[in-house]
């Protein structure tokens, strides 16, 4: 797809967070791994979690279950093979809820800087959403490390999104249907009602045209938010005419200065650039196919 590499790269190095300059400079000419890790390792803490704002709206330097998922995502991506990922399921094992579930958001008391549903989030019931993202990405991991395809806390996981996903029975919010599409995608290779559940869910993303979000004006969902990832089930399901139409798509949203737009509000101007900066480097990898599992 054609979009102005030249000008996101500017726009990273201008606007973005370390991380994320790390990220592309990987992605695009094999920057160093070491370097990423070092840009990571900035937001962990001595327990073993990550916060810092890791994840941009949620400023806590607490470790909280968002910033162990974009830990993860890094991790993923580059399939690291230290102990890093280990320490992070120790973690999440260390404060997952009997049922398995991982709660939306741990109690924290700096919450100076936090988007609200950050505050004011539940801390104690498992959440589907959070909990499928999580185990995602460490799904994506555990296809290329045994220690992680075999910890107790990705199998507690798994278990409680599968159990959780078959219990829906009416459209979910499109977040959490966005991170269950994610999960999914991880595990139909190695699970057939992973594959069933991804079918039947199948007629709840819209492919006619964006799937809008309540709580704010304007902000959406696109079909590449549920299926990020070339060469999985979900795109097969989706077709290849939508998945063609989108990459299209996004290729066309870049904006004048280089960088992509979330639609989402963010809380603070500097949330709102380092989402930028995080949404950039993340088209390109969509656009270039370099996204995989």
């Amino acid at each position: 797809m054609e979009f102005r590499l030249d000008a996101a790269v500017s726009f990273v190095a201008t606007h973005a967070r370390i991380i994320d300059r790390r990220r592309l400079q990987l992605l695009l000419d094999g920057g160093s791994t070491a370097g990423l890790l070092a840009a990571l390792d900035a937001y962990r803490n001595p327990d073993g979690g990550y916060g810092w704002g890791l994840e941009p709206d949620q400023r806590s330097s607490t470790s909280q279950p968002v910033a162990a998922m974009h830990a993860l995502e890094v991790l993923a991506t580059i399939r690291d093979d230290s102990t890093r990922a280990v320490g992070i399921c120790d973690w999440l094992g260390e404060h997952a809820l009997p049922d398995g579930g991982t709660p939306f958001s741990l109690p924290r008391s700096d919450t100076q800087g936090s988007a609200p549903h950050w505050v004011g989030a539940d801390t104690e019931t498992s959440s589907l959403q959070m909990t499928a993202q999580l185990a995602a990405q460490a799904h994506r991991l555990a296809r290329h490390h045994k220690d992680i395809a075999d910890h107790p806390w990705l199998a507690g996981a798994t278990s409680f999104c599968l159990d959780a996903i078959n219990r829906i029975d009416a459209a979910p919010h499109p977040y959490e249907l966005m991170f269950v599409f994610l999960f999914l995608d991880t595990v139909t290779g190695h699970d057939a009602e992973a594959e069933r559940l991804l079918k039947r869910l199948r007629p709840l993303v819209s492919i006619e045209g964006p799937t809008s979000v309540a709580e704010a004006e304007g902000e959406v969902l696109q079909v590449l938010d549920f299926s990020p990832f070339p060469d999985t089930r979900s795109r097969r399901l989706l077709g290849e005419a939508t998945i063609t139409a989108e990459l299209h798509r996004l290729a066309s949203q870049q904006q004048p200065d280089g960088g992509w737009q979330v639609t989402f509000p963010s809380y603070s101007p500097a949330a709102a650039l380092e989402w930028r900066g995080y949404a950039t480097v993340q088209a390109v990898a969509t656009l270039q196919g370099a996204a995989t599992l």
